[in-house]
Protein backbone atom coordinates (compact mmCIF):
# COMPACT_ATOMS: atom_id res chain seq x y z
CA UNK A 1 0.00 0.00 0.00
CA UNK A 2 1.35 3.32 -0.88
CA UNK A 3 1.00 5.70 1.40
CA UNK A 4 2.69 9.82 2.70
CA UNK A 5 3.68 12.64 1.07
CA UNK A 6 6.65 13.17 -0.62
CA UNK A 7 7.98 17.13 -1.66
CA UNK A 8 10.22 16.28 -5.23
CA UNK A 9 11.82 18.51 -7.85
CA UNK A 10 11.08 17.99 -11.31
CA UNK A 11 14.37 18.90 -13.17
CA UNK A 12 14.13 20.93 -16.27
CA UNK A 13 13.64 17.98 -18.72
CA UNK A 14 10.39 16.70 -16.64
CA UNK A 15 11.98 13.68 -14.86
CA UNK A 16 11.03 13.03 -11.53
CA UNK A 17 12.99 10.85 -8.77
CA UNK A 18 10.83 8.79 -7.06
CA UNK A 19 11.99 8.04 -3.25
CA UNK A 20 13.69 4.37 -3.23
CA UNK A 21 10.96 3.14 -0.84
CA UNK A 22 8.20 3.59 -3.30
CA UNK A 23 10.43 3.18 -6.41
CA UNK A 24 11.23 0.15 -5.37
CA UNK A 25 7.59 -1.07 -4.68
CA UNK A 26 6.83 0.70 -7.89
CA UNK A 27 9.65 -1.64 -9.51
CA UNK A 28 8.40 -4.92 -7.70
CA UNK A 29 4.93 -4.44 -8.63
CA UNK A 30 4.99 -3.27 -12.17
CA UNK A 31 8.11 -5.24 -13.65
CA UNK A 32 9.95 -2.20 -14.47
CA UNK A 33 6.93 0.60 -15.90
CA UNK A 34 4.36 2.70 -14.37
CA UNK A 35 1.32 4.13 -16.56
CA UNK A 36 0.85 8.05 -16.28
CA UNK A 37 -2.74 9.60 -16.46
CA UNK A 38 -4.76 12.67 -15.62
CA UNK A 39 -7.06 12.70 -12.95
CA UNK A 40 -10.67 14.69 -13.06
CA UNK A 41 -9.23 17.08 -9.64
CA UNK A 42 -6.26 18.32 -12.03
CA UNK A 43 -3.38 16.03 -10.79
CA UNK A 44 -1.98 12.79 -12.56
CA UNK A 45 -1.91 9.23 -11.38
CA UNK A 46 0.80 6.96 -11.54
CA UNK A 47 -0.45 3.25 -11.70
CA UNK A 48 1.66 0.30 -11.38
CA UNK A 49 0.93 -1.60 -14.15
CA UNK A 50 -1.16 -4.28 -12.81
CA UNK A 51 -3.53 -1.86 -11.10
CA UNK A 52 -3.39 0.10 -14.34
CA UNK A 53 -5.02 -3.16 -16.03
CA UNK A 54 -7.76 -3.59 -13.57
CA UNK A 55 -8.33 0.11 -14.10
CA UNK A 56 -8.98 -0.33 -17.74
CA UNK A 57 -11.48 -3.42 -17.22
CA UNK A 58 -13.20 -1.36 -15.18
CA UNK A 59 -13.15 1.95 -17.62
CA UNK A 60 -14.46 -0.96 -20.24
CA UNK A 61 -17.38 -2.12 -17.98
CA UNK A 62 -18.56 1.77 -17.71
CA UNK A 63 -22.01 2.59 -19.63
CA UNK A 64 -21.70 4.64 -23.06
CA UNK A 65 -22.65 7.87 -21.30
CA UNK A 66 -19.40 7.86 -19.75
CA UNK A 67 -17.56 7.75 -22.65
CA UNK A 68 -16.20 11.57 -21.51
CA UNK A 69 -14.44 9.89 -18.93
CA UNK A 70 -13.06 6.99 -20.63
CA UNK A 71 -11.73 9.03 -23.62
CA UNK A 72 -10.25 11.61 -20.80
CA UNK A 73 -8.47 8.77 -18.57
CA UNK A 74 -7.55 6.45 -21.55
CA UNK A 75 -6.51 9.26 -24.01
CA UNK A 76 -3.70 10.74 -22.01
CA UNK A 77 -2.85 7.15 -20.52
CA UNK A 78 1.15 7.22 -21.18
CA UNK A 79 3.58 4.23 -20.53
CA UNK A 80 6.84 5.31 -18.90
CA UNK A 81 9.96 3.39 -17.82
CA UNK A 82 12.73 3.86 -15.41
CA UNK A 83 15.66 5.28 -16.20
CA UNK A 84 19.24 4.18 -14.93
CA UNK A 85 19.14 6.91 -12.11
CA UNK A 86 15.56 5.70 -11.12
CA UNK A 87 13.54 8.67 -12.20
CA UNK A 88 10.77 8.44 -14.36
CA UNK A 89 10.44 11.35 -17.65
CA UNK A 90 7.03 12.92 -17.31
CA UNK A 91 5.53 13.81 -20.69
CA UNK A 92 5.74 17.37 -21.30
CA UNK A 93 1.37 17.61 -22.61
CA UNK A 94 0.62 15.34 -19.01
CA UNK A 95 2.61 18.68 -17.32
CA UNK A 96 1.25 21.29 -18.93
CA UNK A 97 -2.33 19.87 -18.72
CA UNK A 98 -1.83 18.99 -15.23
CA UNK A 99 0.22 22.47 -14.44
CA UNK A 100 3.30 20.69 -12.68
CA UNK A 101 5.78 23.17 -12.09
CA UNK A 102 9.23 22.57 -10.68
CA UNK A 103 7.96 21.81 -7.36
CA UNK A 104 5.93 18.45 -7.13
CA UNK A 105 4.55 16.69 -4.12
CA UNK A 106 4.00 13.27 -4.86
CA UNK A 107 1.24 11.60 -2.77
CA UNK A 108 0.64 7.74 -1.95
CA UNK A 109 -3.33 6.88 -2.14
CA UNK A 110 -3.29 3.20 -1.51
CA UNK A 111 -3.04 1.71 -4.85
CA UNK A 112 -1.51 4.19 -6.55
CA UNK A 113 0.14 7.69 -6.26
CA UNK A 114 -1.16 11.31 -7.52
CA UNK A 115 1.21 13.86 -9.01
CA UNK A 116 0.43 17.46 -8.17
CA UNK A 117 2.23 20.67 -8.69
CA UNK A 118 2.83 21.49 -4.76
CA UNK A 119 1.10 24.64 -4.43
CA UNK A 120 -2.01 23.38 -6.44
CA UNK A 121 -1.78 20.55 -3.71
CA UNK A 122 -2.26 22.75 -1.06
CA UNK A 123 -4.99 24.97 -2.43
CA UNK A 124 -7.00 21.24 -3.36
CA UNK A 125 -6.49 20.66 0.54
CA UNK A 126 -7.91 23.66 1.77
CA UNK A 127 -10.69 24.07 -0.69
CA UNK A 128 -11.43 20.34 0.64
CA UNK A 129 -10.84 20.95 4.75
CA UNK A 130 -13.10 24.12 3.95
CA UNK A 131 -15.95 22.20 2.20
CA UNK A 132 -15.50 19.47 5.05
CA UNK A 133 -14.19 15.65 4.12
CA UNK A 134 -16.62 13.16 3.84
CA UNK A 135 -15.44 11.15 6.69
CA UNK A 136 -18.75 9.12 7.86
CA UNK A 137 -17.64 5.93 6.53
CA UNK A 138 -14.34 6.00 8.70
CA UNK A 139 -13.49 5.59 12.08
CA UNK A 140 -10.15 7.28 13.10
Amino acid sequence: MYQGTSLLVLDAKGRLSVPARHREALCAESGGGVVVTRHPDGCLVIYPTPVWEEKCEALRRLPYSARALVRFVLGSAVEVNWDAAGRLLIPAELRTLAGLSREAALVGVGTHFELWDRAALLEREAQDLAAGLDAADFVF
